[in-house]
């Protein structure tokens, strides 16, 4: 491995602020809110509220499990090396191999919804033509790109505007429903009373969970910041868990709102567009306030979008370094410490993968299919993460103390949440709410397992060419790092 500083992020540069701002922005709460969740509403009905509190208990069992590694293990590799340490470093190979291929494709679905969302809004308001939305999302990928080279310190800062922005905008939109709601405002949407026929009691309640736990994806993206973070054991895994129980809160806060101002009794009709919908309450019930919204929403995907190239270049920076990926996305830029060949890898691979998927299927279809994607293997790696903080505190590795409740009960428990959200995910209808994927979001599995056997041949390459590199997995995060480069 080599020692020089062109293979060294900058250290100490963001503190707990920034770290925890990147899992914020990485979870997308604007979109989450306006979009992610509403799709439960058909299954939860005016019990979607708990179900958000549901979602929110199954999303923190498995924060717990990734923070007790990333507290451990402070690397760039995050996810790679956890996996590799607990289990084995084929596993953390794949895991990386998978894990930076999704996240490679992270921004350009936020560049597809800016796209798409933008000349939507502008089509039927102002007779703009749908037609055009690529422009939005080159624009998009410009602006990203060009945070990204200038540094983390200025990326995360600006994650943590565009953070704070959307959240504000958000809660006092919640607030201003609750005062219009006025005697509407009960406990009723933390109860089963108004769950769908269809769905009804617990059943719609879980049902509407599993989507809503989706909307939780990404609290862990502060895990690959580790090696620019100050005091990195302690930040990474307080950004983890804290963006989590936030967010949370602020869903289950916004989603009661909607509720109530709604009508529990027929929120099953609630979506992410339309009357029924976040910016279409707005409309009806304050007239302008709904720009603030939309804006909002842009202002989200802008966010995740780069949260999303700081995971995927982070990533990518730690196995290139190591000779797992080409050496060159292991180096960093002499003045910026920035991973640039990996950044510049992430921008082009951000503009082809937009364009392709829009130009080809639509950019709302496009962004089904990526979605679908992205979920798929974020949810099976979340799973594997639990696994591995279960395999590695039973080992009582390097003198850990194992305990039950929190290195036992909780990752077997946070499995059992997710595995209905990965069979979701793959329209797998194995419970009665799933309904199988219909095209292009239904090429998703075997895209993904397209790549899985793409990596089988670069793992079988790399370990008759390079076997070392595969071992090295587990010695990426940043002790080791630290130790090699100033001996």
């Amino acid at each position: 491995m080599s020692t020089s500083s062109e293979h060294r992020l900058s250290a100490n540069a963001i503190g707990r602020r920034e770290v925890l701002f990147q899992s914020v922005t990485a979870m997308a709460p604007g979109a989450a809110i306006a979009a992610s969740i509403p799709a439960g509403a058909g299954f939860a009905g005016g019990a979607l509220a708990l179900a958000v509190v549901v979602a929110l208990i199954g999303s923190l069992l498995t924060a717990l499990s990734i923070g007790e590694l990333a507290s451990r293990f402070p690397s760039a590799g995050s996810f790679a090396t956890y996996a590799s340490k607990a289990l084995h470093p084929i596993v953390g190979f794949f895991v990386g191999w998978s894990y930076v291929f999704v996240y490679a494709l992270v921004p350009a679905l936020l560049f597809l919804q800016l796209g798409f969302t933008v000349a939507g809004t502008l089509h039927s308001e102002f007779g703009y033509p749908a037609s055009l939305w690529w422009p939005w999302s080159l624009a998009g990928i410009a602006l990203v790109g060009t945070l990204a080279l200038l540094g983390i310190s200025t990326s995360a800062k600006a994650g943590t505007i565009l953070g704070a922005i959307e959240i504000s905008v958000f809660v006092v939109a919640a607030i201003l429903f609750i005062i219009h709601a006025g005697s509407h405002n009960s406990l009723t949407p933390f109860t089963t009373r108004d769950t769908p026929h269809a769905f009804p009691g617990l059943t719609g309640v879980f049902a509407g969970s599993v989507y809503s736990l989706l909307a939780f994806a990404g609290f862990e993206a502060a895990a690959p910041l580790a090696e620019e973070a100050r005091d990195p054991k302690r930040t990474v895994r307080f950004a983890i868990l804290g963006s989590t129980l936030i967010i949370g809160l602020i869903y289950v806060f916004t989603t009661y709102a909607a509720e109530v101002a709604a009508g529990p009794s027929h929120f099953a009709s609630f979506a992410g567009a339309g009357a029924e919908s976040w910016i279409g309450l707005s409309r009806s019930f304050f007239g302008i306030f709904w720009v603030l919204v939309f804006l909002a929403i842009l202002n989200s995907t802008i966010g995740n979008a780069n949260a999303g190239t700081s995971v995927s270049t982070r990533m990518a920076f730690a196995l290139g370094r190591i000779g797992v990926f080409p050496t060159l996305l292991g180096r960093v830029h002499e003045k910026t410490k920035v991973p640039h060949v990996a950044v510049y890898s992430q921008i082009i691979v951000s503009a082809v993968a937009t364009l392709i998927l829009g130009l080809a299927f639509g950019p709302e279809n496009g962004f089904a299919l990526d979605g679908t994607i992205i979920t798929i293997v974020v949810v099976a790696v979340y799973i594997v993460m639990n696994l591995a903080a279960l395999v590695y505190f039973a080992r009582r590795a390097n003198g850990e103390r194992f305990n039950p409740l929190l290195h036992g009960l909780a990752p077997i428990v946070a499995i059992a949440f997710l595995l209905p959200a990965l069979l979701a995910g793959a329209g797998i209808a194995v419970f009665s709410f799933i309904s199988p994927l219909t095209p292009p979001a239904s090429y998703a599995g075997p895209i993904v397992a397209v790549w899985l056997v793409v990596g089988i041949v670069v793992f079988l390459n790399l370990r008759a060419r390079a076997p070392q590199a595969v071992g090295r997995i587990a010695e990426v995060y940043l002790d080791d790092v630290l130790d090699v480069e100033e001996a």
